[in-house]
Order: C-alpha cells, then structure tokens, then sequence
C-alpha cells in the first residue's frame, strides 16, 4: 500500500540551517520504498523556490511541485475568488506579495480599494500597518491569514511568527480573522491529499512539531498524526490539549519504526 508523508520544515526536518539529526536518511528511505512525499510549511517569509534550493542544499531529493507553503495557497483561494481587477492589502514581506502579484492581483495601501487584507508574518510590521488594515476592515474589507503560528522555532528558541500580526488586528477589530489559508486549514489538506497526492487521507500521514497547526489539521481531516518532539511541542503541552496525536516521537529518525505498525486499513496496532 502507498502511503502519504506530509512533513513539516521548522522544527520537523530542520532548524535554521541544520538538518535534523536522521532526517536525510528518513526521507530516503521513504523514497526507496515508493511513498509520496510532500513538505508543507506555514512560513510566509520565504518562496518555494527557496524552500527547494534549501532543501537540496541540505541533501534531500525534491521536486518544485513536493513542497507547498501557505503563501501559494493563499495565492491559489484569491487566483479562485476574487475579480482580476480587485485590489488587496498585503501585511507580509516580499515573497507573500510576489505570489499574490504573479497571479495578476494588485496590492494597495488605499483601505478604499482594499477588497481582502492578507495577513502573513511580518518582520516589518508597524503601528502604521495595523491602522491601514483597520482601516481596510472597517471600510468591509476580508481579513485572511497565512498561518496562525504564534511563534517560529529558531536555533537560540523561538522568535515572533505571523500569529503575533493576527493578534494585533484581531484586538482592534475585535473579531477573529475570517480564514485561515495555512494549517490547519482543512481545505488545504484535502488539495495536499487529493490533488498533489491522489492519495485516500487514511494512506496520508501529517509530521511536524505543532498540536495546534500540524497535528490539529491531520485530526480534522482524517489523516495518520506524528508528532516530533524536535520543535516548539513539548509533552507537557501535549497533555494539556484537546488534539492527541496518535503517535509522539523524540524526532524524525524515530518515523519510520513508529509508523510500520498499521494493518493495510489503516488501523494503529501500536500503544502510544
């Protein structure tokens, strides 16, 4: 039976610019043994083609079309909702904007022309910034996000991610943000599985190091759950919240043996 790997980036496969230990080997032997394979991260600071060229330098094999990151999907929900003519706020960095723009949809700092106000992760984010997209939202503007990570894994810890942006809008509007493109949306699980995949969400399994994005999103959507413990997630948090993940491992050299156990529906035949 072919299964489904989806890993996450930060945290799961590396962290800054080192490989996790076995990561390389993991993603090999997946390989080798037929499965599919995509990388899947919510980080909006940083294009696909990065992504890939990091990849490769790190040693893994991967194609343009194995990884997806949230702001393509962002870029694909406007490519499919909104008039060519519309205009859009962009609170993000360059490479969010690029793929909104590549799609011919321009981008404004006018809350008049706003349609949508996309809230990516902002390393430039400013009072300013905040108070046009209020502006934008009271003028009856969409807010969509990225992604809601509160935070980003680094190598000295974790610094702020696009959730402390959504944080700030959402406490002026006093609303929650409409829509989430990234994980854990569902719909962009269901595009991961059915269209790049074309695979059954039970042959899928989701990895990566966040309950509330990563394991969340395989949970709603119906798909195997691994949690690595290389990354923000410790199991102290793990006991505190509502999405359990059906396995937990110290990291991704640990996949492979924790996953071999399901029968050929699916069924987990090994104890947490």
């Amino acid at each position: 039976m072919q299964r489904g790997f989806i890993f996450d980036l930060d945290g799961t496969i590396y962290i800054d610019n080192q490989l996790i230990p076995g990561a390389l080997d993991t993603v090999q032997k997946l390989i080798q043994r037929g499965d599919k394979i995509i990388y899947f991260t919510n980080k909006s600071i940083e294009s696909i083609a990065t992504y890939v060229q990091k990849l490769r330098a790190l040693g893994i094999e991967v194609q343009d079309n194995q990884v997806v990151n949230s702001n393509y999907l962002v870029a694909r929900y406007l490519e499919k909702n909104i008039a060519q003519q519309a205009n859009v706020m962009v609170i993000g960095e360059n490479p969010l904007i690029e793929e909104i723009e590549k799609i011919g949809i321009g981008c404004t700092w006018n809350p008049v022309e706003t349609s949508y106000v996309i809230i990516g992760w902002d390393r430039e984010f400013t009072y300013e910034k905040l108070n046009l997209a209020f502006q934008a939202w009271k003028k009856g503007a969409t807010i969509i996000a990225t992604n809601p990570d509160r935070t980003c894994p680094v190598a000295s810890g974790e610094i702020p991610d696009c959730g402390a942006m959504i944080g700030a809008l959402e406490g002026a509007t006093g609303e929650k943000v409409e829509m989430i493109l990234g994980k854990p949306s569902v719909q962009a699980a269901k595009f991961i599985t059915q269209e790049l995949m074309r695979l059954p969400p039970e042959q899928c399994f989701m990895i990566g190091d966040r309950i509330e994005t990563d394991i969340k999103m395989g949970i709603e959507s119906g798909m195997h759950t691994v949690l690595v413990l290389t990354g923000i997630t410790t199991k102290e948090m793990v006991n505190q919240s509502q999405y359990q993940p059906e396995f937990i491992v110290d990291s991704i050299r640990d996949l492979i043996d924790a996953t071999t156990n399901l029968n050929s529906k699916g069924k987990d035949l090994r104890k947490k």
